[in-house]
């Protein structure tokens, strides 16, 4: 025998075998078909629905649905999802896609129970000819049930399974209704893109809800579940069109549309449209504030509920502040290669969170700088001693010693303390110390407190921070989060009440049934009094201490904070109505010594972004003040008493003398001059206080100094009447 011959006797044999294969295993599907038809019968078949799921447990049926995460005002900020699916009654599905899931899936599907043995002969024998597998057999119930309680099984193609799918969908459907189970299937099948179901997959190709598509656009929508990556659109047009005139085809055979239909819809041009998103993470805008929300979830839920929950979150976020926010940190730090910032604001009488920026970038850095960086806030943090000290007893007049450096005892090697200027004022009072951000005198003050009590005071009013008590706490040298920061300043823009940070207002199970809803509870942390007493004293921090950047023409209080070597910059401000927290500096942490070629304290580009950002953010928001409180009972102690000093007497002194008697004297000298005809240019007018008065060192002598006469003064007058007479000899 030839070897060509040999070839086609093998060829010939190949295809017999083919052929009893194929007709052994129809044979033995519509013999199953029948025996399950009657009770399941044979004992062989019985063995292979043993440890069946239970068909009638409703989670046995979930589907991962996507989390949606929308703002205060009501804008989709975030699709969270394994799977992106958006589950929808069959209701909102066009009734074209639900045409053309049938004429192309499953013919028969209004008349089967649950499997189609007709199905099962055409499939084979249109695979016999074709040489491979080209129909599939499986039911649009036997695909649900394949793709839900079944879906650890999808992968086995042997009879056994084949047979449990049948049995399965058959129980089905005397269950459900034939319209509930197209609607589950509807919103169970992968269309491709990642999109399951056919809300999310008309959003995904046609940027329209599923409601919404003409008879073109759900026939290429249901051509695409029997190849998602091959047919599609995106990727391969030409594949994605013809599968569409395919299912066109059937759909007017089957009589689901007419003949001018079918004409219409076969010259529709295929167009093409996302839905507005990021495909890799789902996130709209704000995606700091989104990563911090899903963490909120997931520690509250679990990432199994999250990703496929189908939950409905609302949140604090105001789409037009966090534009803001966004557009005053992108505007200051501007130039490549400047440091990282991070804004946090809050609504003080809520703790709602309305603006969370959490880097400058975040496609290059998902880090999250507002909650989770612990960076030492420096002198930002001597509020607590502030607010500790106010609390104490000490008024706001109490007088410290500026002097620089300072040496304070600790009972092992001393703490020794600079101010950042190099250099003391003398003694200062507690008001002064804190405008002017004097190390010095708040290193003394914690001495005489102690750290415990300020980091108490600190806990109370919204750090969370685990805080060591070390007597540097007070100029700020552990790590807190600007989170953390605007929370406790927001105490005092409360009247001291605080409320902790609130990013979720409140989420619907994917049923619409509330699961929680945020009852913003605050707590007195300190006396409204107390706060009010401290607010007047931040409000000098702007008015004219380190943060007069910061003016933004309404009543607002805040404190700048600068680390060593520049390594952080902080200001930390708040009015009646938002409270917000400015970060900035390099990770890996180095000094901030060339931005924009200047050092960077707390009072220049912190406070610049804190400026820019509450100006267009409070546009619109009516003016007001804090709410006045009566000033807290204050105990001044002996040992906190400074002796006082006479005022000298410098009235008739030259400038230059009366200016070096007061400050050897220890006292601030103020001067303003005046036009004097009978004082000559240059000497003391005037002093207050007044000789002899006693007065604490460091605090203000003003003195007037003579200009001479106004030149702009007119002469004095002739002299006017009738002239004596000369007298007679």
């Amino acid at each position: 025998m030839s070897r060509r011959a040999r070839i086609r006797r093998h060829s010939r044999h190949r295809v017999a075998r083919t052929v009893l294969t194929v007709g052994a295993v129809t044979a033995a599907l519509v013999l199953f078909a029948g025996t399950v038809a009657v009770a399941a019968g044979s004992a062989l078949v019985g063995s292979w629905l043993k440890g069946l799921p239970d068909i009638d447990d409703k989670a046995a049926f979930a589907v991962a649905q996507t989390t949606r995460i929308y703002s205060a005002d009501g804008k989709l900020l975030a699709n969270l999802y394994l799977e992106n699916r958006q589950v929808v009654p069959l209701a909102k599905i066009s009734p074209h896609l639900q045409k053309a899931i049938v004429a192309v899936e499953d013919e028969r599907f209004w008349t089967h129970k649950g499997f189609d043995t007709i199905g099962i002969v055409r499939a084979a024998i249109t695979n016999l000819r074709a040489g491979g597998v080209q129909e599939g057999a499986s039911t649009i119930t036997q695909q649900i049930v394949r793709n839900t309680v079944l879906a650890d099984e999808r992968f086995d193609i042997s009879l056994r399974r084949k047979a449990r799918e049948a049995y399965l969908a058959y129980q089905l459907e005397k269950r459900m209704s034939k319209t509930d189970i197209l609607g589950m299937y509807l919103n169970t099948v992968y269309f491709g893109e990642g999109a399951y179901g056919a809300e999310s997959a008309s959003l995904t190709f046609f940027g329209k809800h599923a409601s919404d598509l003409t008879i073109a656009e759900a026939a290429l929508l249901a051509g695409l579940p029997q190849g998602p990556s091959r047919l599609n659109p995106y990727t391969n047009p030409d594949a994605a069109y013809a599968r569409r005139q395919w299912v066109l085809k059937r759909m007017f055979e089957t009589g689901a549309i007419t003949s001018q239909e079918y004409e219409a819809a076969k010259q529709e041009p295929v167009v093409l449209k996302r839905a507005p998103q990021v495909a890799e993470t789902g996130v709209y805008q704000a995606p700091y504030f989104v990563a911090h929300v899903k963490k909120i979830l997931q520690e509250k839920y679990g990432t199994a509920l999250v990703f496929k929950g189908g939950l409905t979150v609302y949140t604090t976020l105001d789409t037009r502040t966090q534009t803001l926010a966004e557009n005053a940190v992108r505007n200051v730090l501007d130039r490549p290669g400047d440091p990282d910032a991070a804004l946090v604001a809050i609504d003080p009488d809520t703790g709602y969170i309305k603006a969370l920026v959490g880097g400058r970038d975040w496609e290059t850095n998902k880090f999250n700088f507002a909650t989770q960086a612990h960076r030492q806030a420096g002198s930002a943090f001597k509020v607590f001693t502030l607010v500790t000290a106010l609390e104490e007893g000490m008024p706001p007049h109490r007088m410290l010693d500026s002097s620089s450096p300072a040496v304070i005892k600790t009972g092992g090697k001393p703490w020794v303390v600079d101010n950042a200027e190099g250099h003391g004022r003398g003694y200062i009072t507690l008001q002064a110390a804190t405008v002017g951000s004097v190390n010095t005198c708040y290193a003394r003050l914690i001495k005489e407190l102690g750290a415990e009590k300020v980091i108490k005071t600190a806990k109370r009013m919204g750090i969370t921070s685990p805080l060591k008590p070390y007597l540097s706490v007070t100029l700020g040298t552990q790590g807190v989060t600007p989170l953390e920061m605007a929370s406790a300043f927001g105490t005092l823009a409360a009247n001291g009440r605080h409320f902790p940070p609130v990013a979720v207002t409140k989420i619907k199970d994917a049923n619409g049934k509330v699961i929680f809803e945020a009852k913003p509870e605050g707590r007195q942390a300190i006396s409204h009094s107390i706060a009010f007493a401290a607010t007047k004293i931040l409000k000098g921090v702007i008015s004219s201490g380190t943060a007069t950047r910061a003016r933004i023409g309404r009543p607002a209080a805040g404190k700048t904070g600068t680390t060593q070597d520049y390594r952080d910059a902080w200001f930390v401000g708040y009015t009646p109505d938002l409270v917000c927290a400015v970060w900035m500096g390099y990770t890996p942490e180095r000094p901030m010594r060339n931005v924009h070629g200047r050092r960077v304290f707390g009072g220049t580009f912190p406070a610049q972004i804190w400026h820019d950002f509450m100006i267009e953010a409070l546009k619109g928001t009516p003016v007001r003040d804090f709410t006045p409180a009566p000033a807290p009972k204050y105990t001044w102690k002996k040992d906190w008493d400074v002796p006082d000093t006479k005022v000298p007497s410098v009235v008739g002194m030259t400038e230059s003398a009366a200016k070096k008697a007061l400050e050897d004297a220890k006292f601030v000298v103020k001067i303003a001059y005046a036009y004097s005809s009978t004082v000559p240019s240059g000497t003391v007018i005037s002093q207050s206080p007044a000789a002899g008065s006693k007065l604490a060192p460091g605090e203000t002598v003003t003195i007037v100094v003579s200009k001479g006469p106004d030149p702009s003064a007119p002469p004095p007058p002739e002299p006017t009447g009738t002239p004596e007479p000369t007298p007679t000899p």
